[in-house]
């Protein structure tokens, strides 16, 4: 090959040697330059583009460096022979859509997201900088596998005054969110057993143990939570609850009801409950109803929670309390896990809640989500009267029954052309044909302002007339 003409745009914001490495790497994919072709030395192409002889060394090196060509001592640059290699200048340019469903809404009662205002980054990136010690050799360990023994002794004391949560440091596992949590815990049953799933429920966590080729059972509610008899009927072995605050219906489960599933887990050997305490810190009335793992006394509840709901999403860090009897089942066979939190971060927890500060910030975001549901329920009472409230004394979402005759999918669409985002109860059940007849949405407030809750109702009014 005597030359190779490429016209370099020495304007452009791409480097020349990119522009010729583009330009042969093109040509090779392409079939234009076949195996063993001689390119042009360095100097006779950058005499011809009018560059430097470095500017086409780079270019060279890069091609060389990724295998396109191959560099023969005092002789020159040959193609190498590429086998495999697909044509890809015939694949259509597929157009990724960057754009999230969230943009298309100028408010969304996002039942995930957290007040975006009052975190306290002031305290957190103090607290950030203090933790990184050049003398602290725990930072180049790999640590123990079921999390930083401080922070599991925070959270241990944290449990015991606020949720009467019975535990000792040793029995907790830190991991990165709830999804891993009930990863492990799947692992740490027999495969023949049959999970209980609220229904409806968290959506994602029947698509969890379906990846798992584990067995699960949709059981009904009633208004107290997982209706007994169904229960029994089912051959369950171990069922997941959430009876602080029911997710979605927003119920909260009676100390009666919570006895039963004790009594039904006392039963067998086998049975087990997993209490999903998703938002237990956010009640806003009467006195809160101790968490049903400090109510048991045989070893039968595992407790999970995560600081999701209350620091933020983002913040990957969860855990559970097990059990002995799990427990020595954990470190007889899945030890081998690794904590996959940070040391930084969980060390910065640590000293977050030893130290009063998320204490204080549960209190301050407390008084701030009780006033936000109060202006949510308060916005709907004068521009949507003839609707139905429910499970607005906990947690950060409500639900709504509009009694307005459109149906679900009716409220979701117009709400949608006003740019609101509500969510449909029905999308919540693992059998859709044991979903309710009657009209019911979700609507979470937490990541919106006061103004912005009174807007946004007043913008379903107009779309629901």
């Amino acid at each position: 090959m005597n030359i190779i003409t490429i016209m370099l745009d020495k304007k452009s914001s791409t480097p020349l040697f990119e522009q010729i490495y583009s330009h042969i790497k093109f040509e090779i994919l392409n079939g234009n330059y076949i195996f063993n072709t001689k390119l042009p030395s360095k100097r006779k192409l950058a005499d011809h583009l009018k560059c430097s002889q470095n500017t086409v060394q780079a270019a060279y090196n890069q091609l060389v460096s990724e295998g396109y060509l191959v560099s023969k001592q005092r002789s020159g640059y040959y193609v190498c022979k590429l086998d495999g290699i697909l044509n890809i200048s015939n694949k259509k340019n597929t157009k990724i859509n960057s754009n999230s469903d969230k943009s298309k809404y100028k408010y969304h009662f996002s039942y995930h997201g957290v007040d975006l205002e009052n975190f306290p980054f002031i305290t957190w990136r103090r607290i950030n900088r203090d933790s990184i010690n050049e003398f602290d050799q725990d930072f180049f360990k790999a640590g123990h596998p079921q999390g930083l023994y401080e922070l599991r002794e925070s959270i241990c004391h944290y449990l015991r005054s606020s949720r009467s949560v019975k535990c000792i440091p040793e029995q907790i596992i830190i991991s990165s969110g709830t999804e891993l949590i009930l990863q492990l815990l799947i692992q740490a049953f027999n495969e023949s057993s049959v999970f209980g799933l609220e229904n409806p429920g968290y959506e994602r966590l029947s698509l969890l143990f379906k990846s798992n080729n584990r067995q699960y059972k949709a059981i009904p509610l009633d208004k107290d939570g997982m209706i007994l008899s169904s229960l029994e009927r089912s051959a369950a072995d171990i069922i997941s609850i959430t009876p602080s605050h029911q997710f979605p219906t927003g119920n909260i489960m009676p100390i009666n009801r919570r006895i039963q599933l004790l009594n039904w887990a006392n039963q067998s050997p086998n049975r087990y409950i997993i209490e999903d305490d998703y938002d237990s810190e956010f009640k806003y009335s009467g006195k809160p109803i101790p968490s049903l793992q400090g109510l048991d006394n045989y070893g039968k509840v595992i407790y999970i929670g995560s600081f999701s709901k209350s620091l933020s999403p983002s913040m990957r860090i969860s855990y559970a309390v097990l059990p002995q009897e799990l427990l020595n089942e954990y470190k007889e066979n899945l030890n081998f896990y690794i904590c996959p939190v940070p040391y930084l971060e969980q060390k910065i927890l640590h000293t977050f809640i030893s130290e009063g500060y998320f204490e204080r910030h549960l209190n301050k975001m407390r008084n701030i989500y009780k006033k936000k549901r109060e202006a949510l329920v308060l916005a709907i009472k004068e521009l949507l009267p003839n609707a139905d409230i429910s499970g607005e004394n906990a947690g950060l979402h409500i639900i709504l029954n509009p009694n307005n005759g459109l149906t679900e999918t009716e409220l979701v669409l117009r709400a949608k052309l006003k740019g609101v985002k509500v969510n449909a109860l029905s999308q919540y059940y693992i059998n859709k044909d044991t979903r309710p007849s009657e009209t019911q949405l979700l609507l979470g407030f937490a990541s919106l302002s006061e103004k912005e809750i009174y807007k946004a109702v007043n913008l379903l009014y107009d779309a629901w007339l």
